[in-house]
């Protein structure tokens, strides 16, 4: 896939220097500690479990799940899928009605020409402690071909699952059946233009809003059955590789990840959340869509020392 390689280095770099929130803060961030958690890439806040969230990495990991405790940052189990074949390209988690975790393998490296993508469900426990749980496996296309795509989410009403494709210059929202099938194929159809190189989303807690974070920014959304309403834009931070994002469970934070050993998990104050306390601190300017002239001077200069080379060997070994 082509991407704006200089424009993102430096971004990226700039996103090393800034300091992650305490793990011992919580829910107003913390930090990814388990080793074996290399490449989060999707997040999820449990309601089951208070403090806990749900994460999983990217690729070339098996069929994972991993319970993390905002408190201390560690994990606190394991959950091995059983039921489903080998995951490709595991992308987002999300959490529906009934307390069930929908797992997105949804990504497509080879930029969108695998002909159907997999979504898996489960349950999740209500005792944590490394486990294996069988899971529903459902396959996906899409009305209008093959794409690559990191965004899944479940409505929290009406379980129903929505996911966004990913695209340099902007993807679409695209709704899923009613209730997905195990038995058939499910085909997701385009129905709003999300203008955003997304890397994941997420509903509010009521289902009323939807949060669609990018490398570079956010977009908040007023949500209403499958119609959105843009509203303004939102906080991100500038990450290493910013890839994940999760309402907190009162819906009045959004929880920002990256992909990375020992990687931050930053909050923010979700909007409208602002008015009824002091805002976090930010990394960039109120609206969350760039650096300060001195964040973006010391990306370059840190660009120019060589750091921006190596994360760019590792996106274009990913997308062989």
């Amino acid at each position: 896939m082509r991407r704006p390689f200089a424009l993102l280095a430096a971004a990226l770099v700039v996103g090393a220097f800034t300091v992650p929130a305490s793990a011992a803060d919580g829910d107003d961030g913390f930090t990814i500690r388990d080793p074996r958690i290399k490449e989060s890439s999707g997040l999820a806040a449990s309601r089951l479990h208070p403090g806990v969230y749900w994460t999983h990495n990217d690729s070339d990991d098996g069929p994972y799940i991993y319970a993390v405790d905002s408190r201390t940052g560690k994990t606190v189990a394991t959950i091995t899928l059983s039921g489903i074949g080998r995951p490709r390209d595991v992308e987002a988690i999300s959490i529906g009605p009934g307390n069930q975790i929908y797992v997105g393998d949804i990504g497509d490296n080879l930029g969108g020409t695998w002909p159907y993508v997999w979504i898996y469900r489960l349950p999740e426990p209500k005792v944590l402690k490394d486990q294996t749980i069988r899971a529903t496996q459902y396959v996906v296309k899409y009305a209008d071909g093959a794409r690559d795509a990191e965004s899944l989410v479940v409505h929290p009403k009406t379980g129903r699952a929505y996911i966004i494709d990913k695209k340099e210059n902007g993807g679409h929202l695209y709704k899923g059946p009613a209730h997905l099938s195990s038995s058939g194929t499910n085909v997701f159809r385009p129905v709003a233009p999300v203008d955003l190189w997304a890397t994941d989303a997420a509903f509010s807690p009521d289902g009323r809003q939807l949060a669609v974070r990018g490398y570079f920014g956010g977009i908040h959304y007023d949500f209403a059955d499958g119609r959105i309403k843009r509203k303004g834009k939102l906080d991100v931070p500038l990450q290493g590789q910013g890839e994940s994002v999760t309402y907190s469970p009162d819906g009045t934070e959004l929880l920002y990840g990256s992909e990375g050993a020992d990687s931050p998990v930053e909050a923010k104050d979700a909007p409208g959340a602002a008015a009824t306390r002091s805002p976090k601190g930010s990394s960039g300017p109120a609206d969350g869509d760039g650096a300060s002239s001195d964040s973006i001077k010391l990306g370059a200069i840190a660009v120019a020392t060589g750091a921006a080379p190596l994360f760019l060997l590792r996106r274009l070994r990913r997308n062989k």
